[in-house]
């Protein structure tokens, strides 16, 4: 009788959508596509314009030429500066590994515990993680700044890695998934003679993966375009945003240059979003688990 009534529920849904409106919304979402996807199309074939069409006026979007002497001009571009390209890009890399990393895994293990384990003092702690989401990251920029100081990691890696360590928006996320794995799962680890490490490790994290790589790519973004510029002071310690910066304040000669390298910024994010989009749809649509 259940499934009947569920095959006629489906059927009656069914009945309700017409063909005319199927074809509406499918106008506006291939609209709303094209309009999103309209700044990547221009990324991708501004890099590959000569010169001319960069500076041609009205613009075209798509390229006539195509050639990869922006990116060759790069490189010898900035061999003349004493900081290599391949600098800024190992420095992005190690800034955004590690914060992206050691966030997931602190914001994770503070998530479970203010999710399932007792302690006192839990509930003002989550409102006081709640009511940082309030504030915007320019008001509390000067007292970062001030720790990071008193700290003394100031002109270091370290600088911008842990404030992105303390971000509270992955905790916030991922005490809401955690929240959703059964206590009897738990409980039944427990009985089995498993420490807590163990099974946040292998319990926990395998269950909220959808969760912990959405943050990841969240995190990913935000230090991937960070440049360094509140903390860092030393040219060999500063990102790819930064050499981006430098590149643009040359004048209409370099804009080949800087088109590469905007390539370059957006194609390593974009490449992280499709390998892991699967699980951030299910981290959109999931209902969570249930006892």
């Amino acid at each position: 009788m259940a499934a009947t009534k569920r095959v006629k529920k489906r059927k009656a849904k069914q009945l309700n959508r017409s063909v005319a409106g199927n074809t509406v919304l499918f106008v506006i979402m291939a609209f709303c596509a094209v309009f999103m996807a309209l700044p990547l199309v221009m990324i991708v074939n501004n890099s590959l314009k000569p010169l001319d069409e960069i500076l041609r006026y009205p613009p075209k979007i798509l390229v006539e030429n195509p050639s990869l002497d922006n990116f060759s001009d790069l490189f010898v571009l900035m061999k003349t500066s004493w900081v290599p390209f391949s600098r800024f890009i190992l420095n992005t890399f190690i800034i955004t590994g590690l914060g992206t990393t050691g966030h997931v895994i602190l914001a994770s293990a503070a998530a479970y515990a203010l999710a399932k384990l007792e302690f006192p003092g839990k509930n003002v702690l989550f409102q006081m993680v709640v009511l940082s989401l309030m504030f915007s990251a320019a008001v509390t920029a000067i007292p970062n700044y001030m720790i990071v100081s008193w700290l003394g990691i100031n002109d270091t890696y370290a600088a911008v890695i842990l404030p992105a360590l303390a971000s509270s928006l992955g905790l916030y996320l991922m005490k809401q998934f955690i929240e959703q794995i059964p206590d009897s799962l738990i409980e039944s680890c427990r009985l089995d003679g498993a420490g807590e490490f163990r099974i946040f490790w292998t319990l926990i994290m395998p269950n909220v993966k959808p969760a912990w790589l959405t943050l990841a790519i969240f995190q990913f973004q935000a230090l991937w375009g960070n440049t360094g510029s509140t903390f860092i002071r030393s040219e060999q310690l500063k990102p790819l945003q930064y050499a981006l910066g430098q590149i643009v304040q040359g004048g209409v000669s370099r804009a080949g240059a800087g088109a590469a390298v905007q390539f370059i910024i957006a194609a390593i994010p974009i490449l992280f979003f499709i390998i892991s989009q699967s699980n951030i749809i299910e981290t959109m649509t999931t209902s969570g688990m249930k006892d």
